[in-house]
């Protein structure tokens, strides 16, 4: 599926994995100091104090996990199959999460979890659409599947096999976009606090009126009013 992949799904991906750098970091530096793209830690926490019997922190932990799991299914019924195709909707699913980054802002400038859960939401959105669209080979809202690849290439370089050259460009594609969209959400975090969250909500927004203008454009007229039919 990586080998059919346009050049312009590369160039989309590395905004959106740009922006979960953004709205993570902003996460971490809140009042919670919360991760918010990804599960891993949040489910360790949770199962800590599962253990240690604090009820409060359970019920954060799981809000914040089924706002995630929320996203994605909201994402599944929207898109509903796993091919690259312009019409499928990405672009609302793209509005969606800029329209959950901003409700985020005055929750969480009233310290109200409520806005930690509201961009977990849109970030399940995000990485679920990027799921959907690349066949389940790309996760831009963490990282671990990303360094994997890159160990397992460069061990394969190291034994003289061949190293799939897509798919390493892919890695670096998310990695760099994430890291640099942690670089950039600290220093507005520093200037902005939680009114940081404009910026990936405005590029998701850009991103989305950009998508479905130029995917009009583009699609055949038949494919459009198929795709109105489906509606």
């Amino acid at each position: 599926m990586i080998q059919q992949l346009p050049r312009w799904v590369f160039a989309g991906t590395w905004v959106l994995a740009m922006t979960a750098g953004m709205v993570n970091v902003i996460g971490l530096l809140g009042f919670q100091q919360q991760t918010i793209t990804h599960l891993t830690g949040t489910t360790s926490m949770l199962a800590a104090a599962m253990a240690q019997a604090h009820w409060q922190a359970v019920g954060h932990f799981a809000a914040l996990i089924g706002a995630f799991f929320l996203g994605c299914v909201f994402s599944g019924v929207l898109l509903r199959d796993s091919a690259l195709k312009l019409g499928r909707r990405y672009g609302l699913a793209l509005l969606v999460v800029a329209l959950l980054l901003f409700s985020a802002i005055p929750l969480l400038e009233h310290r109200s979890n409520f806005g930690l859960y509201a961009a977990a939401c849109a970030c399940g959105v995000q990485n679920a659409m990027v799921s959907t669209y690349s066949g389940a080979v790309v996760r831009i809202t963490h990282l671990s599947g990303m360094f994997t690849d890159l160990g397992l290439f460069l061990g394969h370089a190291l034994r003289g096999l061949p190293v799939h050259q897509r798919r390493l460009s892919l890695c670096l594609v998310v990695i760099s976009g994430f890291l640099l969209g942690g670089v950039i959400g600290t220093l507005a975090f520093i200037r902005l606090g939680n009114f940081a969250l404009l910026l990936p909500g405005s590029l998701t927004f850009l991103a989305a009126l950009g998508y479905i203008v130029w995917g009009q454009r583009v699609r055949p007229k038949s494919e459009r009013e198929n795709d109105a039919g489906l509606s």
